[in-house]
């Protein structure tokens, strides 16, 4: 493989998924040069077209691909595709894989461009890089100056999630539940196991042994691992909330050092990927339906001292689940490595 410097070959896998339309719209957005882009899917949805794709790209079958072809892959949000395909792939190009299936696996960087792009360090020219679930981005992303600022001993977190992380057909269902209940009818829960209109659900994910959820337990592991932090405690809960886009988290941090909510609002306005509501201003804080939709930033609002411990914050965080914490994290990423190679 022989990368161009200045155009990479890039082909996107999953393309038909939330997350790989968002990143086509993120290449053409952050105006990523490349040289060719083939947009690569399952055999149901192969010569169909990107929804809004100026390009006019049409789907091409991921399983009759040569990766020799291209110098970077991205793989949206199917882990069955990633499975199958990815580590071959990665013998050709640099593989960027915003799905589950490798975020676990020893010797694969986890890497959110906003807090541990040192990661890619381990990258030659060629790999598989790892990246988080959207949640973890976020919690990562805001957790990241206070650590270096105090020292983070302990975090609890109370995750609100979107159905857009469900994918698309949740999103259907919402839509089509709300409008059922709205008519006097009932809704049929399908995507949940339970209605979700109007609603609250205290699982995301399935259950394990233990209590815990999976996404509670990848959480947990995926952010002291892009921490670096393996011994950090970090305690969630996550609920799945009647949004379409924008994951929404309720922290309370504890701190090995003296922080109060000034410095705490001083460093996080300094930090990577981060913006500070100001209390006074006309939003006073960030909520899925309005901030939440900016797609490059994580905002954080509401800071304050835990008034039942020393050395405690409480921060309220947003951030859009599908383009900020998965597309725009996956084309920083991949452009860290194209200007490495500059």
């Amino acid at each position: 493989m022989t990368i161009s410097r200045l155009s990479p070959r890039i082909a996107v896998v999953g393309v038909s998924t939330l997350i790989g339309e968002a990143l086509i719209d993120e290449l053409r957005a952050r105006k990523m040069p490349f040289s060719e882009l083939h947009a690569l899917d399952d055999e149901r949805h192969i010569g169909a077209r990107p929804a809004d794709d100026e390009a006019k790209l049409k789907v091409g079958d991921v399983a009759a691909f040569d990766f020799s072809r291209v110098d970077l892959v991205f793989f949206c949000g199917r882990a069955a595709l990633a499975e199958r395909y990815a580590s071959v792939a990665a013998e050709h190009a640099w593989v960027v894989d915003g799905s589950a299936a490798f975020r676990a696996r020893a010797g694969v960087p986890l890497v959110a461009a906003d807090v541990n792009p040192s990661a890619l360090d381990l990258i030659g020219a060629r790999g598989l890089i790892a990246l988080p679930g959207s949640a973890s981005v976020a919690l990562a992303t805001v957790l990241k100056p206070l650590h270096v600022l105090a020292g983070l001993m302990r975090v609890d977190v109370a995750t609100y999630q979107a159905v857009s992380g469900s994918g698309r057909g949740a999103m259907d269902e919402l839509a089509a539940e709300t409008v059922a209940m709205l008519s006097g009818k009932q809704a049929k829960g399908r995507a949940f196991g339970r209605q979700i209109a109007f609603n609250v659900i205290p699982q995301v994910d399935a259950l394990e042994a233990d209590g815990m959820t999976r996404e509670e337990r990848r959480l947990s592991d995926e952010t002291r691992r892009v921490l670096d932090l393996p011994a950090l405690a970090v305690n969630a809960t996550a609920v799945r909330v009647p949004v379409f886009f924008g994951h929404s988290m309720a922290i309370h941090a504890v701190f090995e050092r003296a922080i109060d909510a000034a410095g705490a609002t001083a460093v996080l306005q300094r930090g990577n990927g981060l913006t500070v509501i100001d209390p006074d201003s006309s939003a006073e804080f960030p909520t899925p339906a309005t901030l939440a939709m900016a797609p490059d930033r994580v905002y954080v609002g509401r800071i304050r001292a835990d008034l039942t411990r020393d050395r405690g914050l409480n921060i309220w965080v947003v951030a859009d689940n599908v383009r900020k914490c998965a597309a725009h994290n996956a084309v920083s990423v991949a452009q860290i490595l194209v200007n490495r190679s500059q």
